[in-house]
């Protein structure tokens, strides 16, 4: 029975936790693995003496199983029963006040905020609250401040992991409308993640395949390694978003700001992409352009000149064809043949000549085109990186 001679009174229980360390963060179980101390006080009305009746003895340690002891839970304990050491013994001083103490390996459930992964803080709570008594029987409290707490946490801590302590706030009420009128204390544990090891392995790499990709557009179009270079980019960046897959849940309501960086970025490499594939079919479809109107050229002009040599002359023509009127020698067919060989000549340095202006008549249109639609995306292009970046450092990082 609870230890009191007055069935009125009500016990007040003192609970006190100490962190020695922070196990683990499951982002996706949303639980959090704590290594505690939990220090329980409450006074036993019927076990107390005078020491100096018995030699001086003040303090003496009971065993756990001959006495009351308050039926004080976790709520959010989702630990097994193997992880809690209870010792077989109780300390108990002459005035009544007895002394408890447990080591436990806690696992409890906490909603996390990963919003701001990995640049967050995480507060959880654990919420002490008695099983079966009521606020008239049993009320809660603590021995130390929080204050106390918290720097003895930091003080006795052995292991951290990611994670640093920032604060442990006591909260304590009397009412509690899940439970009736039941009371209960809650500790709040402010946690801060340390991002050292995500920016160096994630966000500068992602970052740096970011600014490779706007070096890109600097390669030359003719060398054919432009595309290869953009494509080989954006596999980089689908590996990492494959292993931000197993970082995050995928119960979050809200998307964290790094995957939305991760995703910003993989469009604006995708668009990169599509961008160089655009660029490149211009290129090329004014190439062969280029190529058909050169060789059109060159027929129209084997046509011509065929039909030049095969053309009879009229008969005027050939009544005004004397040795004394043309300059044509006697031997007609010798000088045809060497007419036609200096004609042929004349056509390939022609051809030669106005290689030039033909590329730019002919190509001159789709290369113009290309380059303009490279030179305005890369302007765009370069805009919206930086207002990206800044616009994901200001409310990413610095943001509340």
């Amino acid at each position: 029975m609870r230890p009191v001679k007055n069935w009125t009174t009500c016990t007040f229980v003192q609970l006190d936790i100490i962190l020695f360390g922070i196990l683990d963060v499951d982002e996706k179980s949303q639980t959090v693995t704590n290594h505690l101390w939990v220090s329980m006080y409450w006074t036993n009305e019927f076990l107390t003496w005078n020491p100096s009746d018995f030699c001086g003895i003040n303090q003496l340690t009971i065993p756990r199983s001959l006495i009351w002891i308050p039926d004080v839970i976790i709520r959010e304990d989702a630990s097994d029963t193997g992880t809690v050491i209870k010792g077989p013994l109780l300390t108990l001083n002459s005035s009544g006040w007895v002394f408890s103490k447990v080591q436990q390996r806690l696992t409890y459930t906490c909603q996390l905020n990963l919003v701001k992964f990995p640049f967050d803080t995480q507060s959880c709570n654990i919420t002490f609250t008695p099983m079966n008594s009521d606020v008239h029987t049993m009320k809660l409290g603590t021995l130390k401040n929080d204050t106390a707490l918290t720097a003895l946490s930091e003080m006795v801590m052995i292991t951290k992991g990611e994670w640093s302590l920032q604060n442990m706030e006591v909260i304590r009420d009397m009412t509690d409308a899940m439970n009736g009128t039941k009371s209960y204390l809650i500790y709040t544990i402010t946690l801060e993640r340390k991002p050292l090891l995500y920016v160096v392995n994630f966000i500068i790499p992602l970052s740096y395949l970011l600014v490779l990709d706007l070096a890109s557009f600097f390669i030359s179009q003719s060398s054919g390694e432009k595309l290869s270079f953009k494509v080989t980019i954006l596999l980089s960046i689908s590996v990492l978003l494959l292993i931000l897959q197993d970082m995050l849940p995928s119960t979050e309501d809200s998307l964290p700001w790094i995957a939305i960086y991760c995703v910003a970025i993989f469009a604006l490499v995708g668009i990169s992409v599509l961008e160089a594939m655009l660029v490149s079919f211009l290129t090329e479809l004014g190439h062969h352009c280029g190529k058909e109107a050169e060789g059109s050229e060159n027929a129209r002009e084997d046509v011509q000149l065929k039909e030049d040599f095969h053309k009879e002359p009229s008969g005027d023509e050939r009544g005004q064809m004397t040795p004394e009127n043309t300059y044509l020698p006697l031997n007609w067919p010798v000088a045809r043949d060497l007419l036609k060989g200096i004609l042929v000549e004349v056509k390939a340095a022609r051809l030669q000549a106005g290689n030039k202006d033909k590329e730019k008549t002919e190509r001159g249109c789709c290369k113009s085109l290309a380059l303009t639609v490279d030179y305005v995306f890369f302007i765009l292009y370069f805009i919206t990186v930086v207002f990206f970046l800044m616009t994901v450092y200001v409310s990413w990082i610095v943001g509340p």
